[in-house]
């Protein structure tokens, strides 16, 4: 009988150290397993990248002109704002159908005391942010103590504050803003270091955020190993890096040689930092996961929903009052119609994105890139002439096969199980 010789034990290593290149040389090369089990993620990048391709052929390159690319970051950063809230409040569990009145409403307070009063320009921007908490507190208050669903209380917040906003602006508009305003969404950072033909800070700015990208991503990929969670080879880790890093700098090169980093586009890279961090590294964060997965989990896991809920509302009012701030910059004045449709605009990014309609599932990026698919689909549809009620149609259909393939992915995992 012969024995079966078992292969040694290693020794374990001290606490807290780490496996010597556990993180170069653990991962899979196959591509196609890894889009699969990422598949909500992955396929709004190619969404995306597919969509940039679409109309840089269909307008002949104008698309991606350097011009046309500051265009769409001007044009459609104050619903990226509003998204950032609206994927927080999805994943929460509820939706926010007021946005768009209150964009007009902190924007219309803003005009009134810079305009008409005479106020100085920061006085307008801090009334309109205090607004935005204002509203966010009330509608928080009727979700979460009141135990209102989010649908009501916000489609009453919608008529509530579109009314307010005619009472404010006594039902005419108001403009010009002073030029100080008028930078928050309009001004650049141009010729800070210099640069001949170009502005090379703003270079400088894609090469830090595409060393941020890779270290995130690197550290990401450390802890995931260290969690033995599957993850991608280094070769392909370094690809993509290599990537994304083309992606930022042709961006940075675009804006280099237009006008410079639009003042606007700092405010928003803040705001998808911070947010970023606080959806995925903050206790406020996992317990907006967990109330938008499993309520009854979350109340016996001890959450206080009730606070968190109240605070999901208090911050999208406060980002709702950011894009109003933006939005009135921008168009240099106040309006009763203005942020009309700008709600659906922001849920379709979100869905678009990624995040699931029964909660509990998204993310602060994917938002961005919703966005950015919305951004680029409008932009490219007015470059070539498209009619409103042909933009709206396509919006509709890619907002439908957005959560047609939510629906999709669930089924799916649920027949993989």
């Amino acid at each position: 009988m012969t024995s079966v010789e078992t292969p040694p034990t290693p020794a374990p290593q001290p606490a807290g150290q780490k496996s010597p290149g556990v993180a170069l040389h653990t991962g899979t090369s196959d591509l196609r397993a890894l889009v699969l089990n990422n598949l909500r993620q992955s396929g709004i990048y190619v969404a995306l990248v597919v969509i940039v391709a679409l109309f840089a052929v269909l307008t002949d390159g104008v698309s991606l002109s350097p011009g046309n690319i500051t265009n769409i970051v001007l044009q459609y950063s104050y619903i990226l704002v509003l998204a950032i809230g609206m994927v927080i409040v999805i994943i929460g569990g509820h939706i926010d159908l007021s946005v768009g009145s209150v964009v007009a409403l902190t924007g219309a307070v803003s005009a009134v005391l810079v305009i008409r009063e005479g106020y100085p320009w920061w006085i307008g921007i801090l009334a309109a942010l205090a607004v935005g908490v204002a509203v966010g507190a009330w509608h928080g208050f009727w979700v979460a103590y009141a135990g209102i669903p989010a649908f009501i209380v916000t489609l009453a917040g919608m008529l509530l504050f579109r009314g307010l906003t005619l009472r404010v602006l006594d039902n005419v508009s108001l403009s010009p803003f002073p030029a100080d305003y008028q930078q928050v969404a309009a001004g650049f950072l141009n010729g800070l270091l210099g640069g001949q033909g170009f502005d090379a800070f703003t270079l400088l700015i894609g090469a830090v955020a595409v060393a941020g990208y890779a270290v995130s991503g690197f550290r990401t990929r450390v802890a995931r190993v260290r969690y033995q969670q599957p993850v991608e080879s280094f070769p392909l880790f370094v690809a993509r890096v290599a990537v994304v890093a083309a992606v930022i700098m042709y961006f940075a090169w675009q804006l280099a040689h237009a006008r410079g980093l639009p003042i606007v586009l700092i405010v928003l890279a803040v705001l998808v930092l911070v947010y970023g961090l606080l959806t995925r590294r903050t206790v406020f964060g996992r317990q907006v996961y967990a109330i938008g997965g499993n309520l009854a989990a979350a109340k016996l896991s001890g959450v206080k929903v009730r606070t968190v809920n109240f605070w999901m509302f208090v911050n999208m009012g406060f980002l709702a009052g950011v894009a109003g701030v933006i939005y009135s910059s921008r168009s240099n004045g106040a309006q009763p119609a203005a942020g009309n449709m700008f709600e659906l605009d922001a849920i379709a990014a979100a869905f678009i994105g990624g995040a699931a309609v029964t909660g509990g599932v998204g993310t602060v990026v994917g938002a961005m890139v919703g966005g950015l698919i919305m951004a680029v689909m409008s932009n490219g549809m007015q470059l070539m002439g498209v009619d409103q009620s042909s933009q709206s149609v396509v919006k509709g259909l890619v907002l439908l096969v957005a959560v047609a393939f939510d629906v999709y992915n669930k089924r799916r995992a649920g027949t993989a199980r």
